[in-house]
């Protein structure tokens, strides 16, 4: 490790994108330090993770988890943190230059809102975390001035692309999509779909909520009001296409009809690698594309029939700020109790459209106001609403 090193704390290091950032850092480990490790139960996979890494602190917000690894760390000589609350806490330890938002869900809103209010780097996956703080999280960002990177492979590529041009010489931006496994099926046949074909996503390797996300195409509904908090850009300058091959991860067209695109092999350390040495490019550890093994890229229109929960971002967007909450908590509430066996896919399809088009409904006496949030605890209880509506039409099914 080297003393001039940046100090990282990584939130959600067990997952696919945490290991993806180690992956990173194990390639430069002059580079980096590992002060700070965290998950949420995944005990052996972590206390593997501190074997090799040695930070000074780890958590596991398990606490179930956590009594039963205690050893393991104890005999490391690293110190254990076993409660949810503690992640706002170590993401502002001083010693740590940047903090990894790669876990899942709005959990990560709390210690995000923490890392900034510290003055840290932020390098961030956490795209529920965006879409439900959106203008607040934004707001906290630019008034810190911090370094807000993302390192979601779609929005890496289009933070990149618009380095070639100026902000009011953006004409939009395009967010591709793979159209994971159901991209050419019937709609029946999606409805009809195992857990077994909806897991089995064509291109990319990925969390299991990001992968049923990606086949229903919420992934990229969230992705849409993420990207328009993100660059700051209305909800009609923002596009989405259909790219099978994920080559293309993303693309920025200028006013002069100029199109300036960002191409790998889809594999989420590139995006990890720019966003901890950018504006510096360093040799990587994916391996450069060859397009002429390729032979061709496609690219097609999204089918909305096929995939309606895509028009609800732009729904959501034209909306109050509590719509991006909704769709983000119902969808949140509903693919969890899919991936626990309690729901078919068929039946989570239908509930989060039904659940999303009676947002009104949820939210009339719910408690929370529609004015713009002043603090974290409004977005969170607006969450809550949305989360037990879902809960509440799982009922009976």
């Amino acid at each position: 490790m080297g003393e001039d090193a940046k100090n990282l704390c990584v939130l959600g290091s067990t997952g696919s994108i945490g290991r993806t950032v180690l992956r990173v850092v194990r390639q430069y480990p002059d580079k980096y330090n590992v002060v700070v490790l965290a998950a949420h139960s995944s005990g052996d996979v972590l206390l593997e993770q501190a074997s090799e890494f040695r930070p000074k602190v780890c958590a596991l917000t398990d606490q179930g988890a956590a009594l039963k690894y205690c050893g393991g760390f104890n005999k490391l000589g690293i110190e254990l943190l076993a409660e949810e609350d503690c992640l706002p806490v170590v993401v502002a330890f001083t010693e740590v230059d940047s903090v990894v938002c790669a876990m899942s869900g709005v959990a990560g809103l709390a210690p995000m809102e923490s890392a900034v209010r510290a003055g840290k780097e932020i390098l961030f996956a956490n795209k529920e975390a965006l879409v439900a703080g959106g203008n607040y999280v934004m707001r906290q960002v630019r008034g810190k001035a911090v370094r807000f990177m993302p390192i979601d492979s779609e929005h890496s590529a289009i933070y990149q692309c618009l380095l070639a041009g100026k902000r009011d010489e953006v004409s939009s931006i395009t967010l591709t999509a793979s159209g994971g496994p159901f991209l050419r099926s019937s709609r029946e046949e999606m409805h009809a779909a195992t857990k077994e074909q909806v897991m089995a996503h064509p291109t990319w390797e990925m969390g299991p909520e990001v992968t049923v996300n990606s086949a229903t195409m919420m992934n990229k509904a969230l992705e849409v009001i993420e990207a328009r908090f993100l660059f700051d850009l209305p909800p009609d300058k923002i596009r989405v296409v259909i790219h099978p091959q994920s080559i293309v991860h993303g693309f920025v067209e200028f006013v002069d009809g100029s199109a300036i695109a960002q191409l790998s092999k889809p594999d989420m350390a590139l995006a990890v690698q720019y966003a901890l040495t950018a504006p510096e490019r360093l040799p990587g550890v994916v391996e450069p594309l060859d397009l002429t093994a390729l032979g061709r890229l496609e690219f097609m229109e999204p089918d909305m029939e096929l995939f309606p929960v895509l028009s609800y971002a732009y729904e959501a967007l034209e909306g109050g700020w509590w719509e991006p909450v909704a769709l983000n908590a119902i969808n949140e509430t509903l693919v969890g109790a899919f991936l626990r066996g309690e729901i078919s896919f068929g039946t989570l399809l239908k509930l989060v459209c039904d659940c999303f088009e009676k947002r009104s409904k949820a939210a009339g006496g719910s408690g929370f106001s529609t004015d713009e949030p002043e603090r974290l605890d409004d977005i969170l209880k607006a969450h809550s609403v949305f989360r037990d509506f879902a809960l509440s039409a799982l009922d009976g099914h």
